[in-house]
């Protein structure tokens, strides 16, 4: 397995401290704050690992970004065993660091069942090969890129990203609060439905925010302008591998307040709508 993305699952394999207490840590990437793809990830790992019945699959997530994490020092993730049924799971997560919740996020896990079916369509859009590669992009707005992010930005990723309407992010131009991306673990994944469900998680807050950052123009580098997750919810429709192709098909219908909504649907390569995703950020441009 490329080093990359063993690290990744290494970063999500939480350290179990007591009952119901599993401690994460952040890897060193030079980042001011935590991702938040990562505390999501870590916080579902956490809630998957009290539901020991292994048919029950999380369905649905719900989460509050409460404060800014700090990459120096662990997580504490907090499960609290909600409830039990015959059909649905549910478990409550908080993550704390200095004694101060970080992160709070409630997660509902349920049988495999049958049942009515229908789904929007995926949406038509170049396949993943025809789209630039992330070095690519890196090459061709290189003149643009910062030499503090150079280095970052070129090293080794665990989610390949492809761009059906790339931007540059440093150098943006106003566009239509729509994109579509194409992602995939980097290699073969595990043969383990939750952990994928676990990666997906950390992977669906990449680029969210940014569409509804696109029809203003304005780059996250830029010093007047805060970006940060609010909350963030998840859906899971059908099993899938995150190794295969995926579109992450995202828009984002309203910003106002400095506040930007942006809304996600991951298809794989056959059309099957296999998640939804919904997130409030943070987008406040200083004076």
């Amino acid at each position: 397995m490329k080093q990359e993305l063993q690290d990744l699952l290494d970063l999500l394999d939480l350290e179990p401290i007591e009952v119901n207490i599993f401690r994460g840590v952040s890897p060193d990437q030079g980042w001011q704050r935590v991702y938040g793809g990562q505390v999501i990830g870590q916080a579902l790992v956490a809630a998957s690992r009290t539901v020991e019945d292994q048919s029950r699959m999380a369905h649905s997530l719900h989460g509050y970004f409460l404060r800014p994490g700090d990459t120096t020092i662990p997580i504490l993730y907090e499960v609290d065993r909600i409830r039990d049924g015959k059909s649905f799971t549910t478990r409550r997560v908080v993550a704390t660091q200095r004694g101060r919740a970080i992160f709070s996020m409630s997660v509902s896990f349920q049988v495999i069942e049958e049942g009515l079916e229908h789904q929007f369509d995926m949406p038509v859009v170049e396949q993943p090969e025809n789209c630039p590669t992330q070095l690519e992009l890196n090459q061709q707005y290189a003149d643009d890129i910062p030499e503090a992010y150079k280095k970052r930005s070129d090293s080794p990723q665990p989610i390949e990203m492809r761009f059906v309407e790339p931007s540059n992010q440093f150098n943006p131009v106003k566009m239509t609060p729509y994109q579509n991306t194409w992602i995939r673990a980097v290699d073969t994944m595990p043969h383990d439905p939750r952990l994928n469900q676990c990666l997906l998680a950390y992977a669906s807050d990449m680029t969210l925010i940014d569409t509804a950052t696109r029809p203003h123009g304005i780059s996250w580098a830029n010093e007047k302008f805060q970006v940060a997750s609010l909350d963030h919810a998840m859906w899971f429709h059908q099993a899938f591998k995150i190794d295969d192709w995926l579109l992450y098909s995202q828009d984002s219908p309203f910003s106002g307040g400095a506040r930007g909504l942006s809304r996600g649907a991951f298809y794989n390569q056959e059309g099957a709508l296999i998640a939804s995703v919904a997130q409030e950020g943070l987008i406040r441009l200083h004076t």
